[in-house]
Formats: C-alpha cells, structure tokens, sequence
C-alpha cells in the first residue's frame, strides 16, 4: 500500500508541475503571439518593433531582468518597455511579458 500512495504522489507531482510549465507556455506564447500581431499591425514605413534598434538593444538587459527575476532593470530594458507601449498602447502586458517577448523575437 505504501508503493502505491508513492507511486500516486510521484504522479500527481508530475501532472502538476507538468501543468505548471503548460500554463507558463501557453502565457508566455500568448504574449510573444501578442506582442507580434501587434507589431505586425503598427509597424510602417520606417521599421517593426522586430527591427527596431531600440527593442533589438534592449536584449541583453531583457535577459538580465528575467533571470534575476526583475531584480536588474537596465536602461536600455526601460527604454525598449516605453518604446513598445508607445507604439502598441493596447497591448496590456507586464515588464516581465514584456522582457521574455523581447527575448523571443
């Protein structure tokens, strides 16, 4: 009987943490969808938030901020963050949506 409640907690752990990550990649996608459709949608004549200096830039410090969970916010992170909610005022997404869209373009 011990085996089995074992073995029902290893499993139970697993759907959750399983579940966990989904839902991490589910909101993570959505916003990367998101923030693409959006840029997709404003951009003009003269260049994307994909090709856009400022975003491209802002990299390095997108990925500071999201290792250290927010802790490191570099300039160059903030500059990208109101350059994209200048350009896509709808787009309601947090500094950490943000940061990891950053990342994925």
């Amino acid at each position: 009987m011990s085996r089995l409640r074992l073995l029902s907690a290893a499993a139970l752990l697993a759907l959750a943490a399983n579940a966990h990550a989904t839902s991490l990649i589910v909101t993570t996608d959505a916003i990367v969808g998101a923030l693409k459709a959006t840029t997709d949608a404003t951009s003009d004549a003269t260049s994307s938030l994909r090709d856009n200096k400022i975003v491209r830039a802002a990299r390095d410090d997108a990925a500071s901020f999201v290792a250290t969970d927010g802790a490191i916010r570099g300039v160059k992170l903030e500059s990208a963050f109101a350059h994209i909610r200048q350009q896509a005022p709808q787009l309601q997404a947090s500094d950490a949506q943000l940061a990891q869209a950053i990342l994925a373009i």
